[in-house]
């Protein structure tokens, strides 16, 4: 049996496995977001500004009648008319400018209903800023906080208005840090809802000032979530029908990183839909980039995934706490809005880090990549650092690779005597599997060897894929001058051609497979993996091109030691 051929064509069949369920959920996806457009034609099942259906619970929640239909309810403040505003910009957004994002914020709430990534282009030609969170005709996707409970201030019937000094603020050149003070006064309580901005950072504190200068104590909790209904976000990166994950993200007790589909949020039991975890975060996931909120990590915190009309809401709702008669009280969390950069999310929240998706091979993929930004780091070049990322793997795996290469030589030399046996013994298959061994025992060929270390390399790969094509560094990345971004595919067509050269030369160092049916297909391979290849991302091209020729060289070498030694 030609075990070496039978190894290819079982990774082959990998690889078009994966690729053809990666194209499956690629027309699922499409099929969700059509059903999503025809339905944003239908009449809505839920008035959109109705924050009775936006705002959680206070305490224990249990699902009403018809478990879908649940909705949330807050207890009104103590006295409602003592609930007054000074607010002089009602009606006007607050704009706060930094040197990597431009965001705004409604008054109404003191919600975020804009965030554009000032240092990440929607695309190269326009240069116009990535447009993550915004709530107009075209998606709704904003940030909402408040405080609930006895004495919150955001209501079933009303939310609050703040005042602000002025409707503009821009970080000054060489500040490193921002307030926004966002005002609002409940009677003898004064509230300030203060945004902190930092240089160079997507994160964004969100703090209450509880400053109770009433004769009672005045108690509350704070929550924040996630608003965003069902569109799809503009397409990022290429691939041959790969259907990066859309969806809501969460850490519980049992599990680091918990995620459901956008279209599961809605189906979810009422035991999934809530979990209580000390500290904690909940989280939007999309291609490349991630909206989070992370609670006081020291509090017990509530958080609730829901569907509620055509809206979903991903929601964290903080313990109860005290603020005395005649003392001031600070409750803070954080918003995070931006690319999945994996040391930022990591220092923010426990486990954040994994809604850079790597799939199941997270713990190769992970440090694949802290080896990849470390090369980077020193030549300042994400195409030519995947080069010597994959000549590390490549001698990583060198002695392997030796021995596979090393069996197919062997192979390759007794070509002519298993064709002379298949040509004696084609009908009596008993007869020959018995002569075949006697052979490998004479030649001291083990079959086996040329498969085994390909096997174990598999994982490696995998993990390299996921890892390209889940790294936000490789979007708008340049490289060989015509590569103006590593995340999409060649333009010109040029590294796949050259990959399909390379697959072509590695099968010529193979020994030919005895059955002809297998020696077509084996033919027929470069073509059709170079088909494959003209949509990947340029990035992972690059590196099947210098793994693959490194391969050759490899191969080369040790065909012709074997010659000599024959």
């Amino acid at each position: 049996m030609d075990w070496q051929r039978t190894g290819i064509l079982a990774a082959a069949a990998v690889v078009a496995l994966v690729l053809a369920k990666q194209w499956i959920g690629f027309s699922e996806r499409y099929d969700a977001e059509l059903a999503t457009r025809i339905a944003a034609q239908q009449p809505q099942t839920a008035p959109a500004d109705d924050f009775s259906a936006q705002a959680p619970t206070n305490g224990d929640s249990t699902d009403a009648p018809g478990g879908d239909n649940f909705v949330p309810e807050v207890t009104q403040a103590t006295d409602p008319a003592a609930v007054t505003t000074t607010a002089s910009t009602s009606g006007q957004t607050i704009e706060v400018i930094t040197d990597v994002a431009r965001v705004l914020i409604n008054p109404k709430g003191g919600d975020i209903v804009r965030v554009e990534l000032l240092d990440i282009f929607k695309d190269l030609d326009s240069k116009e800023p990535f447009l993550l969170l915004s709530n107009d005709a075209n998606q709704v996707y904003e940030a909402q906080s408040g405080l609930i409970g006895k004495n919150g201030t955001d209501q079933s019937s009303q939310r609050p208005v703040f005042a602000s000094d002025k409707t503009q603020y821009t970080l000054a050149e060489g500040d490193d840090t921002m307030y926004v003070d966002l005002n609002y006064q409940q009677g003898d309580v004064a509230i300030t809802k203060r945004f902190t901005f930092e240089r160079g950072d997507h994160a964004i504190d969100v703090e209450y000032i509880i400053n109770n200068q009433s004769s009672e104590a005045w108690s509350g909790a704070m929550f924040g979530q996630v608003k965003r209904d069902n569109h799809q976000p503009p397409k990022t990166g290429a691939g041959f029908g790969v259907s990066p994950f859309l969806g809501a993200a969460i850490t519980t007790v049992d599990e680091n990183y918990k995620k459901y589909k956008l279209e599961e949020i809605g189906e979810l039991s009422a035991d999934k839909r809530r979990t209580e975890i000390t500290g904690g975060w909940v989280a939007m996931v999309q291609h490349y980039f991630v909206s989070a909120w992370i609670p006081p990590q020291e509090s017990n915190n509530l958080f609730t995934l829901r569907r509620q009309g055509e809206y979903n809401f991903l929601t964290f709702q903080t313990s109860e706490f005290v603020v005395p008669a005649g003392e001031k009280l600070n409750v803070k969390a954080v918003f995070y809005a931006g690319p999945k950069d994996v040391d930022r999310l990591e220092a923010l929240a426990p486990h954040l880090d994994l809604t850079v998706d790597y799939g199941w091979l997270w713990w190769i993929a992970k440090p694949l990549f802290h080896l990849l930004d470390f090369i980077h780091g020193i030549i300042g070049s994400w195409g030519w650092s995947i080069v010597i990322l994959t000549l590390i793997i490549k001698l990583i795996f060198f002695y392997p690779s030796a021995i596979s290469y090393r069996s197919m030589a062997k192979m390759r030399k007794l070509q002519p005597m298993l064709a002379d046996l298949k040509e004696r013994y084609g009908d009596d298959r008993q007869k020959m599997s018995g002569e075949l061994m006697k052979i490998y025992k004479k030649e001291k060929v083990n079959p086996m060897a040329g498969c085994l270390p390909m096997l174990i390399q598999m994982p490696v790969f995998i993990s390299l894929y996921w890892m390209l094509m889940e790294s936000v560094e490789l979007r708008h990345a340049p490289f060989l001058g015509y590569i103006k971004d590593l995340s999409v595919m060649d333009p010109y067509f040029i590294l796949p051609v050259l990959f399909g050269i390379t697959m072509f030369v590695q099968q010529k160092l193979h020994p030919t497979p005895p059955d002809p049916m297998q020696a077509k297909i084996m033919q027929f391979l470069p073509i059709i993996f170079t088909v494959m290849f003209l949509f990947f991302p340029a990035g992972l091209v690059v590196y099947w091109v210098v793994n693959n020729t490194l391969s050759i060289a490899q191969q080369w070498v040790i065909t012709r030691q074997i010659e000599k030694e024959a």
